[in-house]
């Protein structure tokens, strides 16, 4: 019996058939989750992530800026 190795799916994971050329992908690159608008655990993956970038573009703004993002960006006085 092979080991299995950190890449391979857990047992008892179905597998998604790929697509047909010039559909978009039938699974995401990282899960099985099917890409798709609206309440899914896909669209609140790719949320969180964009989520996480502003923070840190937010924290860059004022390490570089020496102020508060709220006094750079103009809304406080």
């Amino acid at each position: 019996m092979a080991a299995a190795s950190p890449t391979d799916p857990p047992p008892n994971t179905p597998v998604a058939a790929p697509a047909e050329p010039g559909l978009p992908p039938a699974t995401s690159a990282t899960t099985n989750d099917v890409p798709a608008f609206g309440w899914s655990g896909y669209a609140e993956r790719v949320n969180g992530r964009f989520a996480m970038v502003g923070f840190v573009a937010v924290l860059l703004v004022e390490a570089v800026s020496g102020d508060t993002f709220l006094r750079w960006a103009g809304l406080m006085p």
